[in-house]
């Protein structure tokens, strides 16, 4: 028994540190982006595009990623995606020019695509037996504590002076790192192997198949999706700009930067409760309730005065960012045990396709209407992405 609880606590920990690592290091690109804007004189769009190439090419190869993780193995799909988020991340410090940072973002992206899937099924399969939903809770969590720690780390490295790229240089490493770290760990862990050859050949033979990938309740699931990919472009189009959007009303720079930060802050409350809210209220209820103070959180970002604005940062940040603990966790519901990996991959290609999506589509309407229409738009769009879960099939 002991050795079964040791087994578990590991896989947990190798899914959190890659997770928190992974979500760090894109969480840290919120801070560098309006360093980069200032620096190459970016326009909204082209912010925009820095950050939805990066949420582009992960939501390509994440669908692989869950599918890759079921021949090789989930730990060695973490261990590979760490290596190549780290190398990317490092790449950023020694290049000056537009299109080689936008390169080295896009090998982050590559990166990074290697993660949710595999760890989300390795954390799963390691809790199958019993509290499961409390170790995805936790999992999904390191991922804040990683964004916070990252993005808030960068703001205040460049606020007591630290050149942007030997952070970038830093957080490469750590990285890399972390990555050998977890191959170590993976012979002893029997929950990261790779199947069985004869697993493999079923699975290859019914990939064509859409029962294969194992959706128990289609119409939720494809209901799910939809909401979630909209709850995601208003999540990462508020994480891009928001200090985008505190320039505007006057603060400087390292004040500026830190307005990601403090959303993210946020996120780490809103994630934890939002899921009792749901135990409480119900997942429709709790889902339409939070969208509708996000609504009036993001407007009153546009209409109130700076400070007042950067108050308002930290409710936004919890109810903005919180909705995914309500929507994430009715995945394992609708996902037949033994075809997770490929669940969540198909859930986070697609949220990704969204996250690159928001932010072009936000930007471009902040580059011809400024930035407060594109909190205004972001604000319609939440309103939307709840008209879906109203008629939710699953759970009330």
């Amino acid at each position: 028994m002991p050795k079964k609880i040791s087994d578990r606590t590991k896989a947990l920990a190798i899914g959190s540190v890659a997770h928190a690592i992974q979500d760090g290091l894109g969480a840290a690109t919120y801070v560098l982006l309006p360093i980069l804007a200032q620096t190459f004189g970016f326009g909204y769009a082209q912010v925009g595009i820095f950050r939805g190439a990066m949420s582009l090419v992960q939501g390509l190869l994440e669908m692989s990623s869950g599918i890759l993780s079921e021949r090789i193995g989930t730990g060695r799909s973490l261990v590979f995606g760490l290596i190549l988020a780290g190398l990317g991340f490092a790449s950023i410090a020694g290049f000056d020019q537009a299109n080689l940072l936008l390169i080295c973002l896009l090998v982050v992206g590559m990166g990074s695509a290697f993660q949710h899937a595999p760890a989300s099924a390795l954390v799963s399969t390691a809790f199958e037996t019993g509290g499961q939903r409390g170790a995805l809770g936790l999992y999904n969590s390191s991922g804040d504590v990683g964004k916070l720690v990252f993005a808030g780390g960068f703001s205040l490295a460049i606020g007591t002076g630290i050149n942007w790229q030997q952070v970038a240089l830093s957080y490469g490493l750590v990285a890399i790192i972390a990555a050998f770290a977890i191959g170590l760990m993976l012979p002893t862990l029997p929950l990261s192997r790779a199947p069985s050859a004869s697993s493999t050949k079923n699975q290859r033979k019914g990939f064509h198949d859409p029962s294969n990938w194992g959706v128990i309740d289609r119409r939720s699931f494809a209901t799910l999706l939809i909401v979630i990919s909209l709850d995601s472009m208003v999540q990462a189009g508020v994480l891009v700009f928001v200090a985008f959007a505190m320039i505007s009303k006057g603060l400087p720079l390292f004040v500026a930067t830190m307005a990601s930060v403090v959303v993210l802050t946020g996120g780490i409350l809103g994630k934890a409760g939002c899921g009792y809210l749901s135990q409480w209220l119900g997942v429709r209820r709790a889902f339409i309730l939070i969208q509708l103070v996000t609504v009036a959180g993001l407007l009153l970002v546009i209409v109130t005065p700076a400070w007042v604005a950067l108050g308002i940062l930290f409710p936004l940040g919890v109810v903005s960012q919180g909705s995914s603990s309500i929507t994430y966790g009715l995945i394992p519901d609708l996902i037949k045990a033994e075809r997770l990996a490929r669940g969540y991959a198909l859930m986070y290609s697609l949220t990704s396709f969204a996250a690159a999506l928001g932010p072009f589509s936000f930007g471009f309407i902040a580059d011809q209407f400024g930035i407060s229409a594109a909190f205004f738009a972001m604000a319609i769009l939440t309103l939307v992405s709840a008209i879906p879960m109203y008629f939710f099939p699953a759970g009330n």
